[in-house]
């Protein structure tokens, strides 16, 4: 089985051995007077993602490179940026067989809650990272009007989504790389692993079978 890690348009080039995710919990539980529990039921918390990096110095041929070697420095820069930049990234992780059959994929805004950098002899030259993310939901503000009719008044209340901007890179085409599946190629470019049959759909006269697609081929991407 393969694993793809994104981080906004950024492959890793090693895939953490493990991804811990933890849906939080905020139900409470209160003691009556007689003694008995009630539990009161809320909606889940934010989910935490941790897990390891493995960062090469050198070229090694179980790393996935699709933009061409990256020292573990890049790399660094680019975690560096995205916490103190204050904004939410997006967290994309794809499962597929060897066959190139997607199992599932996770596809989220977070935030980059705190990463540790571990330079280690035994890793030689290379750096390892321990990364912490938190579910990033967008906020909505309340705005509340008072109408008035007569002697009759009324509130109106309307909810406004905040909106961040979406950063995907632009293409128009895109050459498949080793690893790629649609839903990969759709959550990187969009946003949403779903338009992954938007792309199928534009490129049926390349693509067979949806579920294999092979280095080298160029698809069209939806506008």
């Amino acid at each position: 089985m393969a694993y793809d890690l994104y981080l906004e348009e950024i492959l890793f080039p090693v895939t953490p051995s493990k991804i811990t995710m933890k849906i939080k919990n905020q139900n409470k539980t209160v003691d009556l007077i007689d003694g008995t529990q009630v539990n009161f039921l809320k909606s889940a918390g934010l989910t935490e993602i941790s897990f390891e990096l493995e960062l090469p110095n050198s070229r090694y041929p179980y790393a996935h490179y699709v933009d061409g070697f990256h020292p573990a420095a890049y790399y660094l820069d680019r975690l560096r940026e995205w916490k103190t930049s204050m904004k939410p990234i997006r967290f994309i992780l794809s499962r597929v067989t060897p066959a190139g059959v997607l199992l599932h994929g996770t596809d989220m805004k977070v935030s980059l809650e705190d990463y540790s950098i571990v330079d280690d002899a035994k890793e030689g030259f290379d750096t390892k990272v321990s990364v912490n993310l938190k579910q990033y939901l967008e906020r909505v503000t309340q705005k509340l009007e008072l109408k008035t009719s007569g002697n009759e008044k009324e509130v109106v209340v309307e909810e406004t989504p905040s909106r961040e901007t979406d950063r995907a890179p632009e293409a128009k085409t895109y050459t498949v790389q080793k690893g790629d599946c649609l839903w990969s190629i759709a959550a990187k470019f969009f946003g949403n692993g779903a338009k992954h049959k938007e792309i199928y759909e534009l490129n049926q006269d390349k693509i067979k079978n949806p579920n294999l697609i092979y280095s080298g081929q160029v698809l069209v991407l939806p506008s």
